[in-house]
């Protein structure tokens, strides 16, 4: 396929550059790893200043498409741009998401009982309390107490990076797990609204018993995901 030609029009012409110059480097004009030509080459070549073509370029270093090396140039290290991880997420199965919010939160549940404080209980048997109202009600609001308990067994294991991970699923998962409901009555499905697991989930933190608490953790969210994983194969 051959690059497009042509005249570049007005405006914006930043955004014009950029995608002259990533479709270029798609079609193979500049292969993984080569260096661009210089500012003055490619403003000539696109018709437009050089900072025009500077802007473009700092475009596509953020999209992850070019490398600028100090005295050496710019480089290309993808052939199209890299998608950020909420965008990854968003457009991931959902089964693949749930699959790994289990494995996260089976060693979270288990750092959580290891590393929890009075306060992190308190938080979870609040939040639990808050699940529990929620039941039976509107699903984005169960949904939306489900996930808050989930965090506070997240958080009580005290390391960023989980937490952090845990917040990026969130969104997918709230959205999947709405549209789920919408289609099977999970709460009414389940005559607790899983509160039982969710309670032995809480109270084996509680204890400080980790074994008990990734066992929870993991009995609780393989239910789901077998839901989840049953819908997406309809």
């Amino acid at each position: 396929m051959s690059s497009p030609t042509g005249p570049l029009r007005p405006s914006p012409l930043v955004e014009q550059a950029a995608e002259r110059l990533r479709a270029q480097i798609a079609d193979g004009a500049w292969p993984l790893g080569t260096r661009l030509p210089g500012e003055t080459t490619l403003a000539k070549d696109l018709g437009v200043g050089r900072s025009t073509v500077r802007e473009a370029l700092r475009a596509l270093t953020g999209q992850g498409m070019l490398r600028p090396k100090q005295g050496a140039g710019v480089f290309v290290t993808a052939l199209r741009p890299v998608e950020d991880w909420p965008t990854r997420l968003r457009r991931a199965a959902v089964a693949d998401v749930y699959e790994v919010r289990t494995l996260l939160e089976i060693q979270a549940a288990r750092l959580a009982a290891e590393r929890r404080t009075d306060e992190d209980v308190a938080a979870m048997r609040a939040a639990l309390d808050v699940r529990r109202a929620a039941a039976g009600g509107p699903g984005g609001a169960f949904v939306d107490a489900d996930i808050a308990l989930h965090a506070t067994v997240v958080a009580a294991a005290r390391n960023p990076v989980l937490t952090d991970l845990f917040a990026e699923f969130a969104p997918a998962l709230r959205e999947a797990l709405v549209d789920l409901l919408a289609l099977v009555d999970v709460q009414q499905a389940e005559q607790d609204h899983g509160d039982a697991a969710h309670a032995d989930l809480v109270e084996a933190v509680a204890a400080g018993d980790a074994e008990a608490a990734g066992r929870a953790a993991r009995d609780e969210l393989t239910v789901m995901q077998g839901k989840l994983a049953a819908r997406e194969a309809e």
